[in-house]
């Protein structure tokens, strides 16, 4: 599978809860890519490109954001930044801010840094960058730093249930 030029990096065990519940949301949804555990945390965009030797407009980020108090889940291309007040004229929200850690973990379970976009306690509107089209394989975290996943963007859609959306 491209972006998998460093294997020997790479682990694929791990019992840490957050790991296991995305691993049971991607099973129950069909997903064909496997939980990769990296032997160091890759929180950003960046150090998960470099980890996985691919390209950082692969990597998507799972950010939270509080539009008008309520959380929305936008998965944007790592070499994207999300022009909150384009996203949120487009969603008919007042304001869209960047979700505090404690906001983050609330609605998702999970910690910024490797928060993925699935196997949250509930459901979380979620809207998917279309500039992730592009890649035949797009990395995604999977619940904790150390933790992340290959797919395509149209089973990023189905998985999330996600909406298209221009992030800038």
């Amino acid at each position: 599978m491209p972006g998998r030029e460093r294997p020997h990096r790479l682990r694929r065990v791990s019992s840490h809860p957050n790991v296991q519940k995305v691993a049971d949301a991607l099973a129950a949804a069909g997903a064909t890519g496997e939980i990769v555990i990296l032997d160091e945390a890759v929180p950003t965009a960046a150090a998960a490109a470099a980890e996985l030797g691919c390209e950082v407009g692969a990597i998507a980020n799972s950010l939270i954001f509080a539009g008008d108090g309520a959380p929305v889940l936008i998965l944007t291309s790592g070499a994207h930044r999300v022009d909150t007040a384009k996203v949120a004229a487009e969603l008919g929200i007042g304001k869209l801010k960047r979700a505090t850690p404690e906001f983050v973990k609330e609605h998702t379970g999970q910690s910024i840094g490797g928060v993925a976009p699935v196997g949250h306690p509930g459901r979380v509107p979620t809207y998917v960058d279309s500039a992730l089209e592009q890649y035949d394989v797009i990395w995604a975290a999977a619940g904790i730093p150390h933790s992340v996943f290959p797919t395509t963007y149209a089973e990023l859609l189905k998985l999330t249930e996600g909406t298209p959306i221009t992030v800038n």
